[in-house]
């Protein structure tokens, strides 16, 4: 089966090392341009390393695009994040069509920041799914999905780097072999359970210390590491990282109420976050210790 890799990042680069590495015939990869310091994506320094042909078109709208993927002759495209809209005539090109991962259990959270918003809304469980795309955002019938449990201390990194990322990888391989195989299911979404969401930008981040500390612990945890949730201290951004949710502090909400060496502890309208790990107005991100040396941070001190 002659198989194109659509995608970017170091997601992509697994996909098409893991599918080279078992001998399956990758005929081509697609990915993003050179990024404005000059930088090779991963997926195109895997096309390198595995002596690939590369396709970086600006736009897959084109007659130019559709061209090349046919002469390709592909019998399956695999997109492995892919943030360009791709139309329905590309996507079937290839004799099987396309396939696609996405990082939540559709039709639940569809859109593009699909693993920051089941934290920030408190959910304990969220997934990946496989699916046939089509001109629709996410919309396209489902092949596979896996269940993963969303910890209670989880962040958008652990969740993603830790659990989505290798089960992508291995669900994107699972998925091949059914095509292969000829028992690639298409299971249409129930669209009267679909919820979509945007992309998670600093606007949605800025931290209310009004509301319960939950909320808040959730807010940061699923904005962690992008984009980062944020408070405002000495007229000064100061976006907030690792932290913990402690229900037996009690103050006046946003109001620094103790502090150690380790940590510094903000209160909210029922309990507290202790803040381990913060970058202050655009500098590095530095441990809660030395941001409590640098500013002469005090109790009392409000965010």
């Amino acid at each position: 089966m002659r198989i194109v890799v659509n995608g970017m990042q170091a997601f992509g680069k697994a996909v098409v090392d893991n599918l080279v590495a078992r001998g399956d015939n990758v005929v081509a990869v697609y990915g993003p341009g050179e990024s404005k310091s000059g930088s090779l994506d991963p997926i195109i320094e895997a096309a390198n390393n595995h002596a690939l042909p590369i396709f970086q078109p600006k736009s897959f709208k084109t007659e130019e695009a559709l061209k090349d993927i046919l002469s390709l002759k592909p019998d399956l495209c695999v997109m492995a994040f892919v943030t360009k809209f791709v139309p329905a005539v590309f996507l079937n090109a290839p004799k099987m069509g396309s396939i696609q991962y996405h990082p939540s259990l559709l039709p639940k959270h569809r859109g593009p920041s699909s693993i920051n918003w089941p934290i920030i809304r408190g959910s304990t469980q969220t997934g990946l799914t496989i699916f046939w795309p089509d001109d629709g955002l996410d919309t396209g019938p489902i092949l596979l999905q896996k269940k993963v449990a969303i910890e209670p201390d989880d962040t958008l990194g652990s969740l993603y780097f830790q659990k989505l990322f290798p089960m992508g990888v291995d669900a994107m391989i699972e998925a091949v072999d059914l095509v292969k195989e000829g028992t690639a299911p298409k299971i249409e979404q129930d669209n009267s359970l679909s919820t979509y969401e945007s992309w998670c930008k600093k606007e949605d981040t800025k931290i209310n210390w009004n509301k319960p500390g939950k909320e808040v612990y959730n807010l940061i945890r699923g904005s962690n590491p992008q984009p980062g949730a944020w408070t405002i201290f000495s007229e000064k951004n100061l976006e907030i990282f690792d932290c913990y949710f402690d229900d037996k502090i009690s103050g006046q909400p946003g109001l620094v109420v103790d502090i150690d060496a380790e940590r510094f502890i903000v209160a909210t309208s029922n309990g507290g976050i202790g803040v381990k790990r913060v970058r202050y107005d655009g500098q590095e991100k530095v441990a809660a210790g030395d941001f409590v040396d640098s500013v002469k941070l005090k109790e009392g001190d409000n965010l």
